[in-house]
């Protein structure tokens, strides 16, 4: 993770009524994330990450119930049932692995669950003689508030709420302490000011001498991004910005003019199609699954092992971020790697000695990275959904949002209809000199039926709300299912980019394609499915931040600018006109 620095404050000359290309160094991107955020200038080679979160003291510390949102998502408690079904699919992996050979041609050598666990039940902490690595944050008496990596480490008797923004891709919006939409909002509003002071060294009075570029997900929520253009423009005040959509910077950072796009953050899933900086509207897919989900996973299959670590809890913020390392540095999906494992691992508490274990390792570090494709594991967290770009339930301030336009196409459609079917009718009436009843009736049901077509047609939704969930590969072919065209089904298939930072699995991408190339229809399948994980060698963690830099300055992105002033004189009008995915 990239280190707080801080760099001389360079104020770039600008203003609105100058049209002479911006500079790289008066623009600056934010790509917020579940757990990330992420922040720079255009002309910076890599952004600065911070956790995309803050704590709030306590007004009355001794009576108020202190509310803390999750590092990891929950695991939560499932009927025997249920996790007979894990157990079940684990196994079923289990059996597949151990039929599989690997790159040498020999057979994979088969892990002996009882050897791991019967290894790892009988080893012992051993305690490290160096002190402790670091200590609780230290919070100034005065202080209201704590952002980023600090609120890791803050100590438990202190009085502060923990809030987390944005969940599942989403604004984090519920019903307890700070889950309102005004709270939420000003919670983004304190990170967002405090990481670009410390981190780009901008100060808030000179924000309006600024641009910034913000990232939203594919399968947006409207009034979300109004909310977010309005912090952007009048509460932080930066004198413009624009919007785009993050399936749409990755195809700019990874140099593609195409591709199926599937970002795999910490919370959520999200898969789009994009062609020539457009994301397919019907195409667009979010599932409430991510790298979290999986760490919760591999901790589940690490108990079942044996973990000699028995008093990990993922509910604490130092636990959770134990696992979420284990996971980063053990889960694979690489089939010459077969045979217990022996690793080891150490434990670091705020002032408390370390101690190390070492452990032994068998399938559950490929089951874990598999649980993407195999959708029953992801049950572990709860029960989750696939959704599709919905459609807009309108909004009060714009009289001609996408609800109107659509229905003045209906009506215009009707009335289209409804005349050729009079015409039609009255040259009938000419020819046979009466009109029967049944065929004004056919008419009229032809004009409606033409009517609906087109609603459904101008609608653009094909609405998909699942209760079953799908797997990364079913979702991938339901996304590029949902093209229009078989030319850009067949271009989908043949460039899968997969950016974020849940899926970075040593060998997932030789699976995933394998897995796609089965089931890909025959009239669509091409001499080579290319997944790409590491775009010109990139961090695929920063792929969409880096689109969205390269895009800022391009001379064809500088109609989608929308200065301060014009949002103050027009407010969400002015979104719909700008923003290309509206």
């Amino acid at each position: 993770m990239a280190p707080m620095q801080t760099k001389r404050s360079v104020v770039p000359n600008y203003q609105e009524t100058v049209s002479e290309p911006i500079q790289g160094t008066a623009i600056v991107i934010i790509h917020p994330g579940s757990f990330y955020l992420r922040v720079g200038r255009a002309s910076d080679t890599y952004p600065h990450i911070i956790p995309h979160v803050i704590a709030r003291k306590c007004k009355q510390p001794l009576t108020t119930v202190v509310h803390r949102d999750p590092t990891l998502t929950f695991d939560v408690k499932l009927p025997q049932e249920s996790e007979n079904v894990l157990k079940s699919t684990c196994k079923c992996i289990g059996d597949v692995l151990a039929s599989c050979i690997t790159s040498d041609g020999t057979p994979r050598r088969a892990t002996c669950a009882q050897e791991v666990l019967g290894y790892n039940v009988k080893v012992k902490a051993q305690a490290m003689k160096e002190s402790a690595d670091f200590q609780w944050t230290r919070v100034d008496p005065q202080q209201q508030h704590v952002v980023g990596e600090e609120v890791f480490y803050l100590d438990p008797e202190e009085k502060f709420h923990v809030h987390w923004p944005i969940r599942r891709g989403q604004l984090n919006l519920h019903s307890g302490t700070g889950g309102s939409l005004t709270a939420v909002l000003s919670d983004l509003e304190t990170i967002w000011r405090t990481a670009i002071q410390q981190c780009l060294d901008i100060s808030a009075k000179n924000f309006r001498h600024f641009r910034a570029v913000l990232l939203v997900p594919d399968a947006y929520n409207r009034q979300h991004v109004k909310e977010m253009v309005n912090l952007l423009l009048t509460r932080l005040g930066f004198g413009a910005c624009f919007v785009h959509q993050e399936s749409v910077c990755a195809t700019f950072g990874a140099g593609l003019s195409y591709a199926c796009v599937v970002d795999v953050g910490d919370q959520k899933t999200s898969v789009s199609c994009v062609e020539d900086g457009i994301s397919n509207r019907n195409s667009r897919l979010r599932m409430d699954y991510g790298g979290s989900d999986v760490t919760q996973i591999f901790h589940w299959l690490l108990r079942m092992s044996g973990f000699p670590y028995k008093q990990c809890d993922p509910k604490t913020t130092v636990d959770a971020l134990l696992l979420q390392q284990l996971k980063e540095n053990f889960c694979h999906v690489n089939l010459d790697v077969n045979g217990p494992q022996s690793r080891s691992f150490r434990v670091k508490s705020p002032q408390q000695p370390s101690c190390q274990y070492s452990i032994k390792l068998g399938d559950e570090c490929t089951i874990a990275a598999l649980s993407f494709l195999h959708p029953e594991l992801l049950n572990l967290t709860g029960h989750k959904r696939t959704h599709a770009q919905q459609r807009s339930h309108g909004d009060p301030e714009d009289p001609h949002d996408e609800n109107y336009l659509r229905e003045t196409s209906q009506r215009r459609a009707n009335r289209d209809n409804l005349d050729s079917s009079l015409q039609t009718a009255a040259e009938g009436l000419a020819e046979d000199g009466q009109l029967g009843s049944s065929q004004m009736d056919e008419d009229m049901g032809d004009a409606g039926d033409a009517a609906a077509a087109i609603s459904a047609r101008d609608g653009g939704d094909k609405d998909l709300q699942c209760d079953q969930l799908l797997s990364l590969d079913q979702a991938i072919l339901q996304s590029i299912d949902r093209c229009g065209s078989d030319d850009m089904k067949r271009k989908m298939y043949s460039c899968i980019l997969i950016v974020g930072g849940g899926i970075m699995f040593a060998g997932i991408h030789t699976w995933l394609r394998n897995r796609l190339s089965m089931q890909i229809p025959i009239m669509y399948r091409t001499e080579q499915i290319d997944v790409i994980t590491r775009p010109k060698d990139m961090d695929p963690r920063i792929t969409c931040w880096k689109g969205a830099a390269v895009m800022s300055c391009l001379d064809t992105a500088q109609e989608l600018w929308i200065k301060q002033k014009e949002w103050t004189r027009n407010g969400v009008k002015v979104l719909r006109e700008r923003a290309p995915f509206i």
